[in-house]
């Protein structure tokens, strides 16, 4: 470990106003009005840091059609968010050791409200592959430095409360932006969703420029092999993001172009980490990684960050299938906003460390027990029949996400203030890969079952039999007053039909889905609970055993002081004795040991 190099002279800080990490600012006393200040900051920051994706990703498909966008290029857009804001932490946890968060900020949000604005202008797809990419660094900037301001709207000992909070924010801006997006492209096209991204960034740099959080320590951080690994593992994540991202779109065996592409990115991560695991002070630690607990500690992020795209992937996908409009749709997701509201209100109400195990179980159960409930779903189900599958996916979230940082900061901070940035960069690759992960592989699962399911009802449809005849004149029938030609008539009805089984084959699918992000919670469920009866097993059998050495300890002593009494006793009826010389030398040592009277 290097020795820590002070770029500027710490102030005299009181106890309570030292800053926990460097980077991280002090916390002195605030007016009560200055606090308040602080927290509305948070918001405006947690906002802006996670409404640019969700503006972009609810809309994805009018922003498709509008700008002529193919589904792999607008997947490339995806990508370029996820890929900055996986990796920006690794720029952003020793920037702001070395010049503070603020500039890291001011930097971030500059550029963001830039290409907003230049986006505006040129309305290119390459300027909106920048503006995606500029998007994720911002997100990333945003909601840490949220999460800072957050932590000074209230005294230190609500600090756990105030991160819970500062993070959860940022939860909040997928359903808002379900809700603020008819009312958006209702008076225009995509430019409104981008007017409103670059006025969010411009008033968050204002914001920052206007209120800057307390000073804190600023020492050397940067190393050169820094640049060098951030080299390696930056393309890396970018290639494995794009697998993922466009596998099914372009299919995972039909693009060989996927393969090549995976090659590298295992090249690329293997050669960085093996870089990290060589140096003296890496960005990395590898091996916490092969701690078991931090394995525990990873599966349990990347799954229960793949139970929550049951809500991203499989309702919205089915809604979309089944034709609903974002307007249809907006009930919905207010009861989604609330859900995660409380959800995060009941996390910062109830957070501890000895509460994170039972609120991350809370979670679990919620997210499986909506799973369940959107079973047996039909084409005739609309949003309200989500309701309240939905409001508990959305309570899980809001309640999984403040422990599941705690629990990793801790688990990172056991070896040493120096595992802090390979915990945040953990959290924050299990959450962006694990959401991509899930949506791969549910896509994935979805479209072989579409297909499966596709070719069974084709099967069944015989138009010798008499309900597909039927139904076959009944849509003949009403297009009668549209269509004059009988032949395009016909064709035009077997089209129909064969989009209702499409749409069919698209529920059925669905409903497998959600039967799979199920089984999925209750597998995991039961591991845990395994995992929680060994560990109680474990410790009763640790107080059993300590509890018997006691008992013996104790017996042991019983039978000393008995032979010492009888020994006394035989002293007492003998002549005294002159003492051995060996007693003699050693108390007298003794003696000469202790300190002169006063």
């Amino acid at each position: 470990m290097s020795e820590t190099v002070y770029l500027r002279r710490p102030p005299d800080w009181e106890e309570h106003e030292k800053p926990a990490l460097p980077g991280s600012p002090a916390m002195p006393w605030h007016a009560p009005w200055e606090r308040a200040c602080y927290a509305l900051v948070s918001v405006l920051l947690g906002l802006t840091g996670g409404l640019g994706n969700a503006l972009f990703t609810a809309n994805l498909p009018t922003i498709q059609g509008q700008m002529g966008l193919t589904p792999s290029e607008a997947a490339w857009l995806s990508g370029a968010y996820v890929t900055f804001n996986v990796t920006a932490n690794m720029l952003v946890y020793k920037f702001r050791q070395q010049y503070g968060m603020r500039l890291f900020a001011e930097i971030g949000l500059g550029l963001y409200a830039l290409l907003s604005v230049l986006h505006l202008l040129l309305g290119s797809p390459q300027s909106l592959l920048l503006l995606r990419g500029a998007s994720g660094l911002a997100a990333a900037a945003c909601i840490s430095l949220g999460t800072l301001y957050m932590l000074q709207a209230l005294p230190r000992i609500y600090v756990l409360k105030m991160l819970v909070l500062g993070v959860g924010v940022s939860q909040l801006a997928t359903p808002l932006a379900w809700l603020l997006s008819p009312s958006l492209l209702d008076h225009g096209q995509w430019h409104n969703l981008y007017m409103l991204e670059a006025g969010l960034a411009l008033l968050a740099f204002a914001a920052v420029v206007l209120l800057k959080l307390p000073s804190g320590v600023h020492i050397q951080a940067f190393e050169k092999r820094d640049f060098l690994t951030m080299a390696l593992l930056i393309p890396g994540v970018g290639m494995l993001v794009a697998v993922l991202v466009q596998g099914t779109t372009r299919w995972w065996t039909n693009a060989p172009e996927l393969a090549w592409l995976l090659c590298g990115a295992i090249v690329l991560l293997l050669a960085g980490l093996y870089l990290e695991h060589h140096r003296s002070n890496p960005l990395l630690h590898t091996r916490w990684f092969t701690q078991s607990a931090t394995i525990r500690f990873v599966v349990g992020a990347i799954v229960l960050r793949f139970l929550t795209t049951e809500q991203s992937y499989g309702v919205v996908g089915m809604m979309r299938t089944l034709g609903m409009t974002p307007e249809q749709m907006q009930p919905l997701f207010v009861v989604i906003f609330a859900g995660t509201l409380i959800g995060i209100a009941l996390s910062a109400l109830t957070f501890g460390l000895e509460n994170a195990g039972k609120q991350l179980l809370a979670a679990l159960v919620l997210l499986g027990v909506g799973a369940f409930l959107d079973f047996h779903r039909t084409s005739l189900d609309r949003p309200a029949d989500f309701y309240l599958s939905q409001f508990l996916l959305a309570l899980g979230s809001g309640i999984f996400m403040g422990p599941l940082m705690l629990l990793g900061m801790v688990q990172g901070l056991k070896n040493g203030p120096s595992h802090m940035l390979t915990a945040i960069l953990t959290i924050s690759m299990t959450q962006a890969l694990g959401g991509l992960m899930g949506s791969a592989l549910l896509g994935t699962y979805q479209i072989h079952r579409e297909q499966t399911y596709s070719v069974a009802l084709v099967q069944q449809i015989n138009p010798a039999n008499p309900l597909v005849a039927q139904r076959l004149q009944l849509q003949q029938q009403q297009l009668a007053s549209t269509v004059t030609d009988s032949m395009l008539r016909t064709a035009q009805g077997t089209a129909q039909l064969a989009a209702t089984v499409r749409r069919e084959a698209n529920v059925l699918a669905y409903n497998d889905v959600f039967h799979v992000v199920a089984l999925v919670a209750l597998a995991y469920l039961a591991w845990c609970l395994l995992e929680i009866g060994q560990a109680k097993h474990a410790a009763v059998r640790a107080a059993r055993h300590a509890h018997q050495l006691l008992e013996n300890h104790s017996d042991v002593g019983t039978d000393a002081a008995n032979t010492t009494a009888d020994d006394e006793e035989d002293e007492s009826a003998e002549p005294e004795r002159p003492a051995p010389a060996a007693a003699t030398s050693t108390v007298s040592a003794a003696a000469e040991a202790q300190p002169p009277p006063r």
